[in-house]
């Protein structure tokens, strides 16, 4: 027999021996399971669509002191939160927590009724192609990221898996910085020294403040101050929240602070005035950081091919939900570009564990607890949080405080 025989000989009778072995595997495993319990979780799996539909608005007992940033003012009134509630013909309750309008909210689910709720790209598309204009942008985006949360909340929970598993995780911790330095009554450079200092105190290595009320020159001291009470423990970023009126004005500021390696400047000019946006990226040697006010793909798109940012920070609903989120990430990765979304934490961070090109999470520090308890915060160390471990979004409100605060 020559040499070439013996060899396709021996590999035959091996590759028969190894075929053989995951059959017998797999009819050992199989003859450990019941068919009926098999068949069931099958089934269920199968077809999952909406049968009940509730909003749930709590509202909560303690009135948040006033404050402002560049363009609106907030709080001096009782904090509320709203919950899309779905339950399915299985039994499976999600939730998310909604944006905008009740009744847009309440019309798109009622647009997947009887749809599989599994086919999540399949749901995302009909609610926002069918039965009406299909417009990039406004209120109806809203509703469609509200559902669509509740969609994968569902689908997370259906599989007994946390959402961020489902999609494929990327990460195991997430690195995270406290929103806040808002401008307050009475509120100076020692005060907000001082709440800066106590978000690190409680373990943030990075924090956000408010600027763009005040004149460029008052602003920078504010943040000069900041920085340097703060040294080596922590890094700054500024939020201007569309503040400046025109290009030049946000880089005379820029210009001021530049040497203080901020972690990044976000929102400068108006959210449409892409080029403006691109001009002071280009003049200043700081991040710049545009997107919570653009709606879906479409939306990152225009941003993006203009160069108005370094990073996006789309928001998890009007960015138009889980499921386009990720399409934005997609996208913005094929530029180099990373995503910290704007929003409810329970909800991006799913995102942000599951996407390579995902920066930072924004949150909001204990003191935000004292008044909308609503949802949990995430224990934290070092500056980061671990991906959740609860199956879905890992929101559900508490029942406890359904039945004290519902509205």
């Amino acid at each position: 027999m020559t040499v070439r025989r013996k060899f396709l000989k021996k590999t035959a009778a091996t590759v028969t021996t190894m075929a053989a072995l995951p059959a017998m595997a797999g009819n050992r495993f199989l003859s450990q399971v019941d068919p009926a319990k098999k068949r069931q979780a099958k089934d269920a799996l199968s077809y999952i669509s909406v049968k009940d539909v509730e909003l749930v608005r709590l509202r909560f007992e303690k009135k948040t002191p006033l404050t402002w940033n560049a363009i609106k003012r907030s709080g001096g009134g009782y904090p509320s939160t709203t919950f899309l509630k779905i339950t399915t013909n299985e039994g499976i309750t999600g939730y998310s927590v909604t944006k905008g309008a009740d009744k847009d909210v309440l019309a798109f689910v009622q647009k997947i009724r009887g749809m599989n709720l599994m086919n999540t790209e399949q749901i995302w598309h009909h609610m926002f192609f069918h039965n009406r204009k299909p417009v990039a942008k406004g209120k109806e985006i809203h509703a469609i990221g509200s559902v669509d949360l509740c969609v994968w909340d569902i689908v997370g929970k259906a599989l007994q898996l946390p959402v961020h598993k489902v999609l494929g995780t990327y990460r195991e911790t997430i690195p995270v910085y406290a929103a806040g330095g808002y401008y307050a009554e009475g509120k100076g450079i020692p005060e907000l020294v001082k709440e800066m200092e106590d978000y690190v105190k409680e373990g943030y290595k990075v924090v956000k403040m408010k600027i763009g009320y005040l004149d460029a020159r008052a602003d920078a001291e504010r943040t000069r101050a900041v920085v340097n009470a703060l040294g080596k423990d922590a890094r700054v970023m500024v939020d201007a929240n569309n503040g400046y009126s025109s290009a030049y004005e946000a880089i005379r500021f820029g210009r001021m602070v530049e040497d203080l390696d901020l972690y990044w400047f976000e929102e400068p000019v108006a959210p449409d005035d892409w080029r403006g946006n691109a001009e002071v990226r280009e003049e200043l040697d700081i991040p710049i950081v545009a997107g919570e006010n653009e709606y879906t793909r479409w939306g990152a798109r225009d941003l993006v091919e203009n160069h108005s940012c370094d990073i996006v920070n789309i928001d998890s609903i009007k960015g138009g939900g889980l499921t386009e989120m990720r399409k934005i990430a997609a996208l913005c990765s094929a530029f180099h570009i990373q995503i910290a979304p704007h929003g409810y934490a329970h909800m991006n961070i799913h995102a942000l564990a599951s996407i390579p090109n995902s920066l930072i999470l924004e949150t909001y520090p204990a003191k935000a607890r004292d008044f909308n308890p609503a949802l949990a915060a995430f224990p934290m160390k070092d500056g980061y949080v671990d991906s959740p471990k609860e199956v879905g979004l890992g929101m559900d409100p508490d029942p406890k405080l359904v039945k004290k605060y519902k509205a």
